[in-house]
């Protein structure tokens, strides 16, 4: 809910400041005492700079939705799985092995020793999701798993000598 209402104050100072950049742009426009050349290559210019901020804000706009946020948000109480990651000393503790595809899953991510990054990724070692496991700390992330299959945990945030070989797995099968 924080990040949400942080999203939109962001949104709504953004547009603020682009309608004050535009109604100096527009004020700026009186050019009677140039010839006329150089007021016309001034509108073009505008012109094609408000067409450029429509483009590129309807860019934007279009590809919000592609954000992972909204995952976090879906999930009610009760209609997921809890799995208790830990990072301490080069290896993850997990308080589940399994998870169900289609269900989300809420990991609640922490650590004993020093910072470490919980990585998920699928079979092909792509990363799916991530987040921070921190002593004295539990970071929530929730993921829905759409295929099932065997899934890595990776840390992400160098740890130690023997950081590379901090991984672990978990299965995701069907229902």
């Amino acid at each position: 809910m924080v990040q949400h209402i942080a999203w939109v104050i962001t949104l709504v100072a953004m547009g603020a400041v682009t309608i004050g950049f535009l109604w100096v742009a527009a004020g700026a426009g009186n050019f009677a005492e140039y010839p006329g050349i150089v007021q016309k290559a001034y509108r073009i210019r505008k012109v094609l700079f408000i067409a450029l901020l429509a483009v590129s804000g309807g860019v934007s706009a279009a590809t919000l939705g592609d954000l992972p946020y909204a995952a976090t948000h879906g999930a009610e109480s009760g209609k997921f799985q809890v799995i208790d990651a830990v990072g301490a000393r080069w290896q993850w503790e997990l308080s589940a092995d399994r998870a169900v595809v289609g269900q989300p899953v809420r990991f609640r991510v922490t650590a004993t020793d020093v910072t470490h990054g919980f990585g998920i990724y699928d079979e092909s070692m792509r990363l799916l999701a991530q987040t921070q496991a921190m002593p004295g700390y539990t970071n929530v992330l929730t993921y829905t798993f759409r295929q099932a299959g065997r899934y890595r945990l990776l840390c992400l945030e160098y740890c130690g000598v023997a950081h590379h070989g901090m991984m672990g797995e978990f299965t995701v099968v069907d229902r």
